[in-house]
């Protein structure tokens, strides 16, 4: 009788094992359930607003710091804005090459088209925090609506396109134009000036 009993008693034990054990092996997954579905909630918070504005940072403007890059941007080939984030000097004739559409429209709705050397950076509030100076012996102006702003250009401008200015900046040399059409849509604006002369020459 003794037996019996520790037979059903040995048997009971085993069940009860197996059914703990099952038990255990069915739980295992629900515990690991949201390690791993916890990655997937947090990449799109991780996504969402950080990227953007580093691509838009990137992709508004050619920033450039050194000699190389800055011809690239300039050609016919390069951005609408090119921003210097150093002083840059050349030995050599630089052009401002091309028309370029600098994401806006005109108040007709045609595409608006502007070329400008940004000598300058900015904070988020739109204040100036630093101007650079970019030298060369001669900087010829052929993409239409061009300026340059923010900084000191030392040299001659040979302007050969409509609507130059300068905004906020200096040449520290002569200003001349192609044409006396040309040099009548010349603009010196927010303190812009010139050193020399501002006169036809062709």
């Amino acid at each position: 009788m003794k037996l019996i009993k520790m037979k059903s008693l040995i048997l009971s034990l085993v069940v009860t094992s197996a059914l703990l054990a099952g038990c255990a092996a069915k739980e295992a997954p629900v515990a690991e359930t949201p390690a791993v579905e916890a990655p997937a909630t947090e990449t799109p918070a991780a996504e969402t607003p950080a990227a953007e504005p580093v691509v838009d940072a990137v992709t508004t403007a050619s920033l450039v710091d050194n000699e190389a890059a800055f011809e690239a941007g300039i050609s016919k080939d390069g951005t609408w804005i090119i921003s210097t984030l150093k002083d840059l000097t050349f030995d050599k004739e630089l052009v401002l090459d091309g028309e370029f559409k600098n994401g806006k429209k005109n108040d007709d709705g045609t595409d608006a088209i502007q070329r400008k050397i940004a000598l300058y950076t900015q904070d988020e509030n739109k204040t100036v925090t630093n101007r650079f100076t970019l030298t060369a012996p001669k900087l010829t102006v052929t993409s239409p609506n061009a300026r340059i702003q923010g900084g000191t250009f030392v040299g001659d401008v040979y302007v050969e396109a409509e609507n130059f200015s300068i905004v906020d900046a200096k040449v520290e040399g002569n200003v001349y134009f192609a044409s006396e059409e040309l040099k009548s849509t010349f603009k010196l604006e927010k303190e812009g000036t010139v050193s020399g002369a501002t006169e036809v020459k062709k």
